[in-house]
């Protein structure tokens, strides 16, 4: 059973030290990941964690997590060579077992092949954090990548296009002398 991480009982608002140990979490996470880091990618999870991945599914428990993530870096590691998990816009909610916190990721990517930096994708994340051997770690992470429409947790209206039309001008094949001065 996890620790109680609120002996005073639950406050409404996540405290300063907490809330700069879960963005420290997330930052070691992001590191161990990104590197390759295999124990401290490790490290930010509890135990009895589950990870929630878009491509491998969900495992449960250090070692799925460690062979889901040997997977990840090593099965294409042309995709996982010069990425970075950047997470932002937290908001964390305390409850009785530990934290809700959610966020927007990005991932951007230095491409190997092609020697170019790229945005690799989007989304959120809706994790459950507790307190293992006093430490914040991931109880449970769901990753959320935007691929598709459905997928973006889009509060307001859907009933609207979801893409305007978009109507082009002819582009202008005459020579350049030939086209006319707009002003310059």
């Amino acid at each position: 059973m996890p620790e109680n991480p609120w002996p005073d009982g639950v406050p409404k608002v996540m405290p300063a030290q907490d809330r700069g140990e879960i963005e420290e979490l997330f930052a070691r996470y992001a590191w161990g990941i990104d590197l390759a880091d295999e124990e401290q990618a490790i490290a930010t999870f509890a135990r009895e964690a589950e990870f929630d991945h878009l491509w491998q599914g969900k495992v449960k428990g250090h070692e799925a997590i460690r062979k889901n993530l040997r997977s990840l870096w090593y099965d294409r590691q042309h995709w996982w060579y010069g990425r970075q998990h950047l997470m932002s816009h937290f908001i964390m909610d305390p409850m009785e077992q530990g934290a809700r916190v959610r966020c927007f990721f990005q991932i951007i990517q230095w491409n190997a092949d092609y020697n170019t930096n790229f945005v690799f994708g989007i989304g959120t994340r809706d994790d459950r954090l507790i307190k293992e051997d006093g430490r914040w770690v991931f109880y449970r992470l769901k990753v959320n990548a935007w691929t598709a429409v459905d997928q973006i947790p889009w509060k307001g209206d859907r009933t609207l296009p979801m893409r305007p039309p978009y109507k082009s001008e002819p582009a202008d094949t005459r020579p350049f002398d030939e086209q006319t001065n707009d002003g310059w």
